[in-house]
C-alpha cells in the first residue's frame, strides 16, 4: 500500500506537462556535492529571514559549518499585501544589523554567493524572483508558499527542469520529528491508516485560500499520509473550514483550519494499524527544515520530491473549487488539467 500512496501522481495529466516527474532534480548535472558556501537572500518581509540566518551564522552551529548567509536583496515588497510592505523595512535593518550585505538587485546578489533562500512572502512573486536564479544553476530552497496557485508551482518546477536548476520548497512542518518517526515506523502506532491535522490558515490577497498559512497544517498531513490524494471535500461555514481528502487506497485525511475567534495552534492525531498517536506535533521549530535545506546546498538531493509539492498544490486547488461548487467532491485529476490549458494559454 505504501508504493501505491506515494505513487499516484505519477499517473495523473502531470506527465503530460513534460515535467518527467518520476526522476528527481538531484539527477541533475549540477548536483555535485558541495561542504561550504555562501548563501544569498531574496525577500526580507518575513522573520523567517531573521531565524534562519541566526542559526545558519552561529558558529557553534556544527551542522552548518561552511555555510554562512552574507548577503540579501529585500525586493520592493508587495504594496497590497500589508504582511509584506509593513515588515520590509523592519526585518531589512535587523539583517543589516546581522552583517548581511545588503545589495540591489538579484543580479548583483547572485554575483556573491553560491545558494539562494528565496523568502519573499508574497507567492505571486516568486516566478518572476526565481527565473534568475534558475537561469543561473544556482540551487535554491523556495519558502512556502511556493506560488500561490497551481499554474505557478507548475511553471516553476517547468522552469527549474529547463534550466538545469535544483530547487525545493517545504513548509517546516514538513520535518517535524514527530511526524518523522511515525513515518519511518513506530510500532506503537504501525501503518498510518490515517489522520487529521489542524491548524490556521489566514489567507492572502490573489492566493489560493490555503497557499499563504494552512499550507502548514496540509504539509504535515502529507508528510503523514504519504502521496496519493484523488479528491478533496472541502465543508465551510462562517466561522469554520474542514478539507477531506481521499486517498487512492481509501485512507482518508483531514485538515481543519482554527476557527474564527480560536486560539491558533498546530496538532494532528494519527491513526495506526497498532494504535493512535494523540497530540501529535507537527511543528517544532525551524531548524529541522534549516537541517535539510543545508544538507540540499550540500548535495543537490531533494528532501521533497516536485510530484508530492504539486500533489499539495492541486489538493489546495481542489479544495478551493469544491468551496465554489457548495462542498462537491473535486478530483485532483481535473486541478492538473485546468493547470495543463492554463499553462499553454502562456
Amino acid at each position: 500500500m505504501g508504493n501505491n500512496r506515494r505513487n499516484f501522481i505519477k499517473s495523473t495529466t502531470l506527465a503530460g506537462i513534460g515535467l518527467g516527474l518520476a526522476g528527481n532534480i538531484s539527477l541533475y548535472a549540477n548536483s555535485k556535492s558541495t561542504s561550504k558556501g555562501r548563501i544569498g537572500i531574496i525577500g526580507l518581509d518575513t522573520s523567517h529571514v531573521t531565524a534562519f540566518t541566526k542559526s545558519i551564522n552561529d558558529a557553534e552551529r556544527a551542522e552548518f559549518k561552511g555555510f554562512s548567509v552574507v548577503a540579501a536583496y529585500p525586493t520592493k515588497g508587495s504594496a497590497d499585501m500589508p504582511a509584506s510592505i509593513d515588515r520590509l523595512d523592519k526585518f531589512t535593518e535587523e539583517i543589516r544589523a546581522m552583517g548581511v550585505e545588503i545589495v540591489t538587485s538579484i543580479e548583483e546578489l547572485l554575483t556573491k554567493v553560491d545558494f539562494i533562500l528565496l523568502e519573499s512572502v508574497d507567492g505571486r512573486r516568486h516566478l518572476e524572483e526565481a527565473l534568475p536564479v534558475l537561469k543561473s544553476g544556482k540551487r535554491m530552497f523556495v519558502d512556502k508558499p511556493l506560488s500561490n496557485s497551481l499554474e505557478g508551482a507548475v511553471a516553476l518546477f517547468e522552469a527549474s527542469k529547463k534550466y538545469n536548476a535544483p530547487m525545493f520548497s517545504a513548509s517546516s512542518t514538513r520535518f517535524a520529528p514527530e511526524s518523522v518517526a511515525i513515518i519511518k515506523g513506530n510500532e506503537a502506532i504501525g501503518e498510518v491508516l490515517g489522520a487529521h491535522t489542524y491548524g490556521p490558515a489566514g489567507k492572502q490577497l490573489g492566493h489560493l485560500d490555503m497557499a499563504y498559512y494552512g499550507i502548514h497544517g496540509i504539509e504535515a498531513l502529507f508528510t503523514l499520509m504519504g502521496t496519493g490524494c484523488k479528491e478533496v471535500t472541502r465543508f465551510d461555514t462562517p466561522s469554520s473550514t474542514v478539507v477531506t481528502g481521499v486517498w487512492s487506497d481509501g485512507r482518508i485525511g483531514v485538515f481543519t483550519a482554527t476557527p474564527e475567534g480560536g486560539k491558533a495552534s498546530f496538532g494532528g492525531v494519527v491513526h495506526g494499524s497498532k494504535g493512535v498517536a494523540e497530540k501529535v506535533k507537527i511543528l517544532d521549530g525551524y531548524d529541522p527544515l534549516i537541517v535539510e535545506i543545508i544538507n540540499f546546498f550540500k548535495t543537490g538531493v531533494v528532501p521533497v520530491s516536485r510530484t508530492e509539492t504539486l500533489e499539495i498544490f492541486a489538493f489546495m486547488a481542489a479544495a478551493d473549487e469544491s468551496k465554489l461548487r457548495r462542498g462537491k467532491p473535486v478530483v485532483l485529476e481535473e486541478m492538473m488539467r485546468k493547470a495543463e490549458m492554463q499553462l499553454q494559454k502562456r
